[in-house]
C-alpha cells in the first residue's frame, strides 16, 4: 500500500462527547471515541475529548450568555477549543431515537457563534472538517448522524465522504457498547466505518490546511455586506 503524501502531525482534533454521564462515570460513547482517537494519535494528530456535561454551559443562542442574564457560562472557553481544532467530531448517545439533549445544546451553542467571521471575512468555521459518532441500544444512528452532519455543514464545516460511524445493539433494552459480551468493540462494521471516517477526516483536514482553507471568493460576508457580490448584481460596484 502506497504511503499517503499528506501529513497529519500538525493537525488537532476535538471530540465533544455529548453523553449524559458526568466524569468519571463510564461513557459508552467515549469507548467508540477511543477507537477513532487511537488512529489519529498513531498518525501524529493531537486529540482532546471534552464532556460538556462536566461544565456549566448556559442554554441560549448568543456567544456568551453572561451578557444575556446568565451568571456563568462555560461555552466561551469551550469555543476557544473548538476554534483551535482542525477536526471537530460531535459524539453522543441515542435517546428516544434522537440525539441527546446535550448534543442539541452544543449544536445550539455552535450556531450561536456562526455569525462570527474569520480574518478573510468568511464565517468562522470555514476551513475545518467535521464528523460524528453515535452510540446506543436503540435504532437511530442514521437519523442522528443526518441531523449532526447537516448542522455542521450549515455552520461552515466541510464534511468528508462517510463522515459518520456508530454502534447499536439489539433494539430495546440490552447491552451498551462497553458492556461485557456486547460485541460492540469487536464489531467489524462499526470498526470499518470508524476507521474510514477517521481517515477521511484526517485527509480532508490536511488538504484544507495545505490549501489555506476554503478559497475566499464568493463566500465573504464582509464583501457581500459591502456590496461586492461575486456573480450577483452589485449595487455599489456597477
Amino acid at each position: 500500500m502506497a504511503a499517503t503524501p499528506l501529513r497529519y502531525d500538525d493537525l488537532t482534533a476535538l471530540f465533544i462527547n455529548c453523553t449524559l454521564k458526568r466524569s468519571p462515570e463510564t461513557s459508552n460513547t467515549e469507548g467508540l471515541i477511543d477507537k477513532s482517537s487511537e488512529i489519529m494519535l498513531a498518525n501524529g494528530v493531537t486529540t482532546e475529548v471534552v464532556r460538556p456535561i462536566d461544565h456549566d454551559i448556559a442554554t441560549g443562542v448568543w456567544p456568551d450568555m453572561t451578557e444575556h442574564g446568565w451568571k456563568t457560562d462555560a461555552w466561551p472557553r469551550l469555543y476557544e477549543q473548538v476554534m483551535a481544532a482542525d477536526i471537530l467530531v460531535l459524539c453522543g448517545p441515542i435517546w428516544l431515537g434522537d440525539n441527546s439533549s446535550v448534543m442539541k445544546q452544543i449544536t445550539e451553542r455552535l450556531y450561536a457563534c456562526s455569525s462570527l467571521l474569520n480574518d478573510r471575512g468568511q464565517y468562522a468555521y470555514y476551513g475545518r472538517a467535521g464528523g460524528c459518532l453515535i452510540t446506543g441500544n436503540e435504532d437511530g444512528i442514521k437519523h442522528c448522524s443526518m441531523n449532526v452532519l447537516y448542522s455542521l455543514q450549515h455552520l461552515g464545516y466541510t464534511i468528508p465522504p462517510q463522515a459518520d460511524a456508530g454502534w447499536i445493539g439489539e433494539a430495546g433494552p440490552g447491552p451498551s457498547y462497553l458492556d461485557p459480551d456486547s460485541g460492540g468493540p469487536e464489531n467489524d462494521f462499526t470498526n470499518r466505518n470508524t476507521a474510514f471516517m477517521t481517515w477521511n477526516l484526517m485527509h480532508l483536514a490536511a488538504m484544507l490546511k495545505a490549501a489555506g482553507g476554503i478559497p475566499a471568493h464568493g463566500n465573504q460576508r464582509t464583501a457581500w455586506d459591502a456590496g461586492c457580490r461575486a456573480d450577483s448584481p452589485n449595487p455599489e460596484h456597477r
